[in-house]
């Protein structure tokens, strides 16, 4: 290789002009760092009195979407929670169109979760995915240099909620403190440069279904909890619900499976008929003028609210003491697919306890999505999950920043995904699953694992 002497060297950059050697220089520095950005909003969706269908008497307590937009510089994602009990496939895709469209929001980057609060209006009203989107333009309109951390506790206030009965010796819904039950609370605090909080996410399996007999609009234990986070950082932060793999997971104490259940199947039994294989939606039969009933609803709400404040504080203890090191420049991707499992029909009836029936029924589809935000990984599917599969998704995964978001982007037409060893079991999300024994399980998990890889690969 031919070497310039120094001299001629020095010659040749005395004749460039200032302008050349500004632009070598330029060209010659390193690239100056886009920062990561987040902005977060809460709109309330809590539905008039007028407009409430049958059934519904009131408003025990406001529900929300809450939204966090998040932006690497080259590409953006959001984090969007809603007090629902699921997300209709037309709202899904109505948000992800909207997101797009306006705030350059790709589609498989947007995560838009159920709360599952058994509280609310099964149809949901069609012009939420406009007041999603107001939150969503809001949150992006908030955008901030910011960094991200993540963190984990435990919390004790859910429970496997299939157990065998001791007296009829069959399977019923009631506390299993033996059985699969994942006490994890992963935890994601999006906080400005100067470490104000901007959002928190947090991620935790429990069925929210403590008010569902109160015939009244309420955000359940996702919604206490929230609002127990925001209130107790002065609501200059927005605390995102993430319903993990709750599937047969319930709140630790629950009159529903005691009290207020022997009430209604007494109440039904007066009328000639049997409702003790069965569970009627709501507050039906239960007279609420009753001060038994009255007592029993109103300890219900304490306990919804109690709960509430116990996970809450957990959530604010990781976010105090816990947390890893913040990731400053965290880079985003997200993918999703879908895969099908074999469906079947049940031709006969009953929550549980007995072996149901079926036809061959339909191909089902099952959509899965993957967000990475830096090395936390927020897995998601669009169906109710039973815990097993969770644990072992997160434990085969290749970060130990991971967690699983049910009731994610759509609603599956399955019903419950049991893992493979509960269709042993007729349990009431067993029998009444749509899906056969032996795809989902599987599906679920190398499906997901596929998607990191995915991300890995990039």
């Amino acid at each position: 290789m031919t070497r310039i002497p120094l001299a001629m060297a020095a010659c040749v950059l005395a004749l460039q002009s200032p302008a050349m050697a500004q632009a070598q220089a330029q060209a010659e520095a390193p690239a100056a760092a886009v920062p990561f950005r987040a902005g977060a909003a809460k709109i309330d969706i809590t539905p008039a009195k007028s407009s409430l269908p049958k059934g519904f008497e009131g408003v025990n307590d406001p529900i929300y979407a809450r939204v966090a937009v998040l932006d690497d510089g080259s590409s953006r994602a959001a984090l969007i929670s809603v007090d629902a009990g699921a997300i209709p496939n037309e709202i899904w895709s109505a948000v992800t169109q909207g997101a797009q469209t306006e705030l350059g929001i790709a589609p498989e980057r947007l995560m838009i979760t159920a709360t599952h609060t058994h509280s609310v209006p099964f149809r949901m009203d069609p012009t939420m995915s406009g007041k999603i989107m107001t939150a969503l333009r809001e949150a992006a309109g908030r955008l901030q240099p910011a960094r991200i951390a993540y963190g984990q506790g435990v919390s004790y206030i859910n429970v496997n909620r299939n157990i065998i009965d001791s007296k009829t010796h069959r399977w019923w819904e009631g506390p299993n403190y033996e059985g699969p039950s994942d006490k994890t609370v992963a935890v994601v605090r999006i906080e400005t440069t100067a470490g104000q909080p901007i959002a928190i996410y947090y991620n935790y399996a429990v069925h929210a279904v403590i008010n569902g007999q109160l015939d009244q609009v309420s955000g359940d234990i996702p919604g206490a909890t929230s609002r127990y986070i925001e209130d107790s950082l002065d609501n200059k932060a927005v605390a995102l619900w993430s319903e993990g793999a709750a599937g047969d997971q319930n709140p630790i104490f629950f009159q529903q499976t005691y009290d207020l259940r022997a009430i209604r199947v007494a109440d039904y039994a007066k009328r000639g008929e049997d409702i003790s294989n069965a569970m009627p939606p709501g507050g039906q039969g239960l007279n609420k003028r009753d001060p038994q009933v009255v007592r029993l609803m109103n300890q219900q709400r304490q306990l919804a609210n109690a709960m509430g404040q116990m996970l809450g504080e957990e959530v604010l203890r990781v976010n105090r003491d816990t947390l890893d090191r913040p990731e400053v420049a965290p880079r985003l991707f997200g993918a999703s697919k879908t895969i099908t499992c074999p469906g079947r029909t049940r031709t006969d009836q009953g929550r549980a306890g007995y072996p149901g029936t079926y036809t061959d029924g339909d191909p089902l589809p099952i959509r899965l999505s993957m967000l990475k935000i830096g090395h936390i990984e927020i897995g998601g599917v669009n169906a109710e999950v039973f815990n097993p599969i969770a644990q072992r998704f997160k434990a085969r995964a290749g970060s130990a920043r991971t967690m699983m978001a049910t009731l994610t982007n759509g609603m599956a037409g399955t019903g419950y995904i049991p893992n493979d060893e509960a269709y042993g079991q007729n349990t009431f999300e067993v029998v009444s699953s749509r899906l056969k024994q032996g795809c989902a399980e599987t599906g679920i998990i190398n499906g997901l694992l596929d998607l990191e890889q995915q991300a890995d690969r990039r």
